[in-house]
């Protein structure tokens, strides 16, 4: 007797991976975003803080909130592009673990009585062009933009670390397990066969990041 084998998964057609690409950008401007796992929790009591140190740590998580719209649409640009179903699956993967992340800073952010960019739309749509644009260049230039952008969003995450009140440990908390976690994302696409990007390609994504952060911070 033959024994059944189940059937294969049909192909995504390129509408099926566009309607995917806009519910992704509709979901991350728009909707509620819902966190798999629990917002990181700080070991120490918050303190009080000053209104100047509360604008400071407002900044600093709109700031990386729209890191976060960023993620979203690297991802779901890179997902799109690649012609390799495992590798779309590995993207699509780290888009979901990004959502905690876009969870935990609108929470945030929320609770500093402080709103998320205005210009959320106009990121989102900036880094959709270049994750599409990694994906055309192969696989392996499209991981290396992983591991760079990755790599970068960790040093930042530090930076923010040093820069939090002392006094805001809810931040703190949340920003080091951001930091935790994208550092394990640049590892799993250097293990996937990421190319080393060419030294100018990190300083221009260094140069478009400087000016990301530094409207975002206030807008």
């Amino acid at each position: 007797m033959q024994k059944e084998t189940a059937p294969r998964p049909r192909a995504e057609s390129p509408a099926d991976l566009l309607i995917h690409a806009a519910d992704s950008a509709l979901r991350t401007l728009f909707a509620r975003p819902q966190a798999a796992l629990a917002t990181p929790s700080a070991a120490s009591d918050a303190a009080a803080l000053s209104a100047s140190e509360k604008r400071l740590a407002a900044g600093l998580m709109r700031v990386n909130h729209v890191g976060e719209v960023c993620a979203q649409a690297l991802y779901t640009a890179q997902a799109m592009a690649t012609p390799n179903p495992a590798l779309r699956a590995h993207f699509r993967a780290a888009c979901v673990e990004e959502t905690d992340h876009l969870a935990w800073t609108a929470e945030r952010l929320k609770a500093l009585d402080a709103r998320p960019s205005v210009l959320n739309p106009l990121w989102y749509a900036g880094a959709f062009g270049l994750g599409l644009l990694a994906g055309r260049l192969g696989d392996p230039i499209s991981l290396g933009f992983v591991v760079e952008t990755e790599t970068q969003v960790g040093a930042h995450l530090q930076s923010h670390l040093d820069l939090l009140p002392a006094g805001d440990a809810q931040s703190r908390a949340i920003v080091r397990q951001m930091r935790e976690d994208e550092i394990r994302h640049a590892d799993n696409a250097r293990d996937a066969g990421a190319a080393d990007l060419p030294a100018p390609a990190k300083a221009l994504m260094r140069a478009a990041a400087k000016v990301m952060t530094t409207v975002a911070h206030h807008i």
